[in-house]
């Protein structure tokens, strides 16, 4: 029989600012895996930017990444090419590889994001919006709900519930049977979102190739 899941809170007074190299704005971990890896031995990252001026993004080979705008006038995301992507409102978001050669333009002013990254041989990642009433249904063996405004409950089924305030996440990890390998036999997580605000629900699963090597 599965195990019920485990849940932990990471509030926002937690978070840790810490300056970019070029000092074009702050980045806050609010989790990694393994924990304390660095930016080149992670498998999975979760981070809050705040983003004061144009430029260049890092990249990272080997990496997805998915950005969301929280704040802000808007973003513009443009490759080497001259493509643009535009992030517009609160809760658009950007699938793409970390390779990929981007810069940013602001529309007006200072940015606050939401960031995934997964390395490529050893994870996937997947970033979803969850409002009031919305139902969490996922067999990820690790789900992250960030709370992008407002302040919803959230009640996991078999673990309780609690209220989020905004940059708040509740991680949660799916128990797992008995004799199980890491990523397999995991039970399914479910819950439901109460309240005003809007959540991230990221879902986090183990490239099964690279498990299996």
């Amino acid at each position: 029989m599965p195990c019920e899941p485990r849940l932990s809170l990471i509030r926002a007074e937690q978070l840790v600012a810490a300056p970019w190299k070029n000092g074009g704005g702050v980045t806050r971990e609010i989790a990694a895996e393994p924990p304390g890896a660095s930016l080149d031995t992670f498998a999975w990252r979760v981070s809050v930017a705040d983003v004061a001026q144009p430029g260049p993004f890092s990249r990272f080979p080997g990496v997805d990444r998915t950005l969301v705008l929280l704040s802000g006038a808007g973003m513009t995301l443009v490759d080497e090419h001259g493509a643009r992507q535009v992030l517009a409102a609160p809760l658009d978001r950007l699938a793409f590889a970390g390779e990929t050669p981007l810069a940013a333009e602001l529309a007006n002013g200072p940015t606050r994001d939401f960031n995934l990254m997964t390395r490529r041989a050893a994870m996937s990642g997947s970033v979803s919006v969850l409002g009031d009433g919305g139902a969490i249904a996922s067999h990820a063996p690790t789900l992250l709900l960030f709370c992008a405004c407002g302040a919803p409950s959230v009640a996991i089924d078999g673990a309780g519930a609690v209220t989020l305030g905004a940059l708040d996440t509740l991680r949660i990890d799916a128990g797992t049977e008995a004799g199980a390998n890491a990523g397999e036999g995991t039970g399914r997580i479910s819950g439901t979102v109460h309240g005003e605000g809007a959540l991230l629900c990221i879902e986090l699963t183990p490239n099964t190739a690279a498990a299996a090597a």
